[in-house]
C-alpha cells in the first residue's frame, strides 16, 4: 500500500448462500479525500461498508487499512483503529440528551469506558470534547434536549457528532441524507465537507442523491450487481456510458 492510500480492498467477496453481494471488489481510497460509492439498489454498497467496518466477515479477499490487514477484525476493534461508521437509519440513544449521546461516544474509546457508576462530572476531558463536537455540528443550543425529540435532520447531525467524538481518521457514511427534507440536505453536506477538508479526515460516502455526489466527491466508485462497474472523477463518471445504462437505465444523463 502506498503512502497516499488509507483504505484498500483486494478481491473482497461476500456470499450469502447463492447470492454474491460483493463480487471480488478491489479498490483504493486516498487519504483526506471524499470518495463516494454509488449504484442501483441491491448493488452491494451497504454490504461493502459492512465489510470495511467489521460488521460482517467476508467470504474471501482482504481489507487493508493504513497498511494493516484488518479483514477479520470485529467492529469494536475497527473503531479503535480510527474508523467511524454511520448507518442508513439513525443510530442514537433516543432517551438520552444530545449532550449525553456525544459524551458517551467520547468516553467509549477512552480508558474510562467501563466506569459506569462514577459521576459524569469526573470526566472533564470528555465534557470538553463533547462541547467541542456539539459546536462543530451545530447542536450546542440543543445539548439538553432529548435525542428522540430532535427533528430528523438534527438527529443526523447528532449521529455525525457521535461518530466524530472519538476523532476517527475515516468516516464511513451510509446515506447520511436519507429521510431528510430537501431543504435540510445542503446544510448537512456542507458540514460533512467542512469536516473532511479541515479535520484531516477521509470520508467514504454511500449516497443516492446524485446532485450531492457529483458536487462534493473527489472520486466516485460505481457498483453494479456487487462488482465495480466504473471508477473516476465526477466528470469521468458523468461521461461513462456504462454508468448511464446501469445506474439510470439509459433514460437520461447525469448532470454535474
Amino acid at each position: 500500500m502506498d503512502s497516499e492510500t488509507i483504505f484498500e480492498t483486494v478481491d473482497l467477496r461476500k456470499e450469502f448462500g447463492a447470492l454474491v453481494a460483493v463480487d471480488d471488489v478491489s479498490m483504493k481510497v486516498s487519504r483526506n479525500t471524499l470518495h463516494a460509492i454509488i449504484g442501483p439498489n441491491g448493488a452491494g454498497k451497504t454490504t461493502f461498508f459492512n465489510l470495511l467496518s467489521g460488521n460482517i466477515a467476508p467470504t474471501s479477499g482482504q481489507v487493508i487499512y493504513k497498511g494493516r490487514d484488518i479483514t477479520h477484525q470485529p467492529v469494536h476493534q475497527t473503531i479503535h483503529f480510527g474508523i467511524g461508521r454511520s448507518f442508513q437509519i439513525s443510530n442514537i440513544f433516543p432517551n438520552l440528551s444530545v449532550f449525553e449521546n456525544v459524551r458517551l461516544a467520547s468516553q467509549a474509546l477512552g480508558a474510562d469506558n467501563f466506569k459506569f457508576w462514577q459521576a459524569a462530572s469526573a470526566f472533564k476531558k470528555y465534557e470538553e470534547r463533547t462541547w467541542a463536537v456539539l459546536e462543530r455540528v451545530g447542536l450546542t443550543e440543543r445539548a439538553n434536549t432529548f435525542a428522540r425529540t430532535l427533528p430528523h435532520g438534527d438527529q443526523r447531525k447528532l449521529e455525525l457528532g457521535m461518530i466524530l467524538a472519538p476523532d476517527p481518521e475515516v468516516l464511513l457514511l451510509d446515506e447520511p441524507t436519507a429521510g431528510m427534507a430537501a431543504e435540510q440536505v445542503p446544510e448537512l453536506i456542507a458540514l460533512i465537507q467542512e469536516i473532511q477538508r479541515t479535520g484531516d479526515k477521509t470520508v467514504m460516502l454511500v449516497e443516492h442523491n446524485m446532485n450531492v455526489v457529483m458536487r462534493v466527491s473527489d472520486r466516485i466508485t460505481v457498483m453494479h450487481q456487487g462488482a465495480v462497474l466504473a471508477e473516476g472523477t465526477p466528470t469521468e463518471i458523468t461521461a461513462n456510458k456504462d454508468v448511464q445504462t446501469a445506474y439510470l437505465g439509459g433514460l437520461y444523463e447525469l448532470n454535474v
